[in-house]
Formats: structure tokens, sequence, C-alpha cells
């Protein structure tokens, strides 16, 4: 949990969607956003209601008119006066009116849903619409729209955003949150009629595709020869274990445990954090990058000691890529599909290869079942480059 108190430890912090949170007490919590152009990040409140079951959030602004090392005091009061608010039940039950009413008290426990209605749903004409009113034909017209909006690929700080076609998993996620905020008001619809405001909102099935590009041990050994030496250890590390590259790249010197070779990975989509043993070649590469490391300090850090994310990871895999001379289409997940395929083809359960990936059995027989499996063997040994 970052120290919001100190201003050089809040100017380090990178930009990112979830808060930075410090704990003033139990259930009483400040959060900080960093701005992502420059200048003053945001204030949030966090506080536990204990009727509702639930923490409140309330957004306390920049407090941009105080000078830097004045404003952790000025948020710090406002969250517990806030709290104090939360803990005395003195905040008035609002008004849960239109869908915008809905989607904002689903965002009060739920930042990561809050960032997608601000982006597909607030500035949308289904915002304003009543809940009252509303009707199959809005909830379809909304989806039609999305579908239509490219989703962004890399916010980059020089030049135009990337984009892409909405795929339809994309499309599911941004779907999921709409509908979850909207259950939790409307009761579900008649089927086949206007009221079922529901059914726009089903999920496209089959909607994740396998992926099919898949790299031998040769090929990850001249990925790895070839790319930046400061990646070099980041990408080795993807190559192998089959983690997800966001949970890779949020580890720190501290989730390494070099005496029993235990590495425990943070908060990802299989939850809020697992333990698991590591092989030989993992643990070697891993104590190597905890040396003379505090236990904060990202585990995989850039030149400039930052740690690596989606933003700075993509261009120097396309370019080892192509100075390998492999598809262009190699990214950072190709080496997790890769790595899974080894151990499903060497025999591994497929329980374990879940385990260690962090994702379920039943993903994994979906994508992987088709695979020949030959003997169990030491099959995380071998995938040693």
């Amino acid at each position: 949990m970052a120290d919001l108190s100190k201003v050089s430890d809040r100017d380090a912090l990178k930009s990112r969607r979830e808060p930075y949170w410090h704990r003033l007490r139990p259930g009483c919590f400040v959060g900080y956003r960093p701005s992502a152009r420059g200048g003053a990040g945001t204030w949030i409140a966090r506080a536990y209601d204990e009727d509702a079951s639930a923490y409140r959030l309330k957004a306390l602004g920049s407090f941009g008119e105080l000078l830097s090392r004045e404003r952790f005091a000025a948020a710090k009061q406002a969250a517990e006066v806030f709290a104090v608010t939360v803990d005395r039940g003195s905040i008035a039950e609002e008004k849960i009116e239109t869908v915008e009413d809905a989607c904002r008290r689903f965002a009060n426990s739920n930042v990561e849903a809050g960032s997608r209605f601000g982006r597909y749903v607030y500035p949308d004409p289904i915002a304003k619409v009543k809940l009252a009113k509303l009707r199959r034909s809005h909830v379809a017209a909304w989806r039609a729209r999305l579908e239509a909006t490219p989703a962004l690929v890399s916010r980059r700080k020089k030049g135009d955003p990337v984009t892409r076609d909405r795929s339809p998993a994309t499309l599911n996620r941004d779907m999921a949150v709409l509908r979850t905020a909207l259950g939790r008001i409307l009761a579900v619809g008649a089927p086949n009629t206007e009221a079922a405001w529901q059914e726009p909102l089903k999920p496209v099935k089959n909607a994740v595709m396998r992926r099919t590009l898949y790299l031998n041990r040769d090929q990850r050994r001249a990925l790895v020869q070839a790319v930046s030496a400061d990646a070099q250890p980041f990408v080795r590390a993807l190559c192998l274990l089959p983690i997800r590259p966001g949970a890779v790249a949020a580890l720190t010197a501290g989730s390494f445990d070099k005496r029993t070779a235990e590495l425990t990975i943070g908060k990802d989509k299989a939850g809020n954090g697992r333990r698991i043993i590591v092989p030989a070649a993992a643990a070697h590469l891993f104590a190597t990058a905890v040396k003379d490391k505090l236990p904060t300090a990202p585990l995989f850090m850039r030149a400039n000691g930052k740690a690596w994310d989606k933003e700075t990871w993509n261009d120097p895999i396309a370019s080892a890529a192509k100075a390998a001379d492999l598809p262009p289409a190699v990214t950072a997940y190709t080496l997790r599909h890769s790595t899974i395929t080894d151990l499903v083809s060497a025999g591994l359960p497929l329980l374990t290869v879940a385990q260690i990936s962090g994702t379920s059995a039943a993903m994994i027989e979906r994508h992987y079942g088709h695979l020949n499996s030959a003997a169990a063997t030491e099959a995380l040994a071998g995938l040693a480059l």
C-alpha cells in the first residue's frame, strides 16, 4: 500500500484507473489517482458502511489550489469526515431514477466498473433514460453503438491512440458491468417484449477465441536473445512460467522467497493472490532479479526503474520478434499460450496447469484439451531456455 503522505512517493506512482490507497484506520482510506497528463492527481475517500456491508466512495477533487505538501493533509481530513458521516448513517439515500444513477450506485463499490461506465455509458444517450421507461430498444441501440466503437489498444503519450475493432470478448466485458448494475435495481422484463431490457445484454457465445500462434522453445529462445537488455529478464520470465504478463509485471522483490523457491502472485484475473513453487530455472532468474532490491521494488524493472506494463512491453517484444524473424503477431500473451501448450502436451494434469496459470480447469480443457498428452514429465523444469 502506497504512502501517500510523501510527495516524492506520489510523484513516483504510475497512472492507472484503480486508485492507490492509504489506510487511515480500519474501514477508512484515502486514495490517490495520478494524472495521466501530469499535474495534480485526484483524491478519493473510501469508508466501510456496516449497514450496507460494502465500501462507499466519494471523489474529493485534486486540491490543486494547495501546495503539494499540503494536499495529503487536506484529503485525509476530508476522508475522515466522510467516514464519520458513513458511520453515523447520515448519507441520504440517493434517488435512483436513470440508468446513470444505477451505474453510479454500482460504481461506488466497483472502481473498474466505474471506469467502463465513464467511457461507454455516462457520455451515451442511454445514461439519461429513466429506469421506469427503459426498454429493450434503448439497450439494443446502446449495444450497437458500443459494438461500432473501436477498442483502445494503447494510450501512447505521443501520437494518436492505437485502436482495433471491438472483439466479442471485449464487448462481453463491457456489457457485463451494465447488466449487473441494472440488475441490482430493475426486475427482469418479460421475455420477447419491449420490457425485456436484459435481452440485448446477453453475452456473445464462444467469444473467447483460441490463441493459435505458438512458439516452440527454439523460437522463444531466439526472442529472448533478440529483446533489449532491460526487457530480457521480464520476457524470459514469461517463457518460464505460464503467468499473465500483467501479473508478472506486478511482481515485487518481496513476492519471491529464494529460500523456498516460492512465488506469491498478486491480484490478477485469477483473484487476490496465490502461491506456487517455481522450477530451478525460474528460481535462479528470480533470485538474480531480487538481488539488492527493497521488498516493494518491481521484481522486473525497466531501465528507468519503473515496472513494466502493457504500454511499455509491446514495442520491445514486437521489435525482438522482427529481429528474430518470428511472426509479427507475436505478443506477450503468445508466450503464455506457448508455455501452457507445452505443459499440457507434456502430460501435466489440466488441474495443475490451471492452478499454475491462474485460470480454470474448464478453460484449459476448452482451449488446450485437443492436444495429445504424452507421459507426465518434469514439465516445468523442461521449460528452461
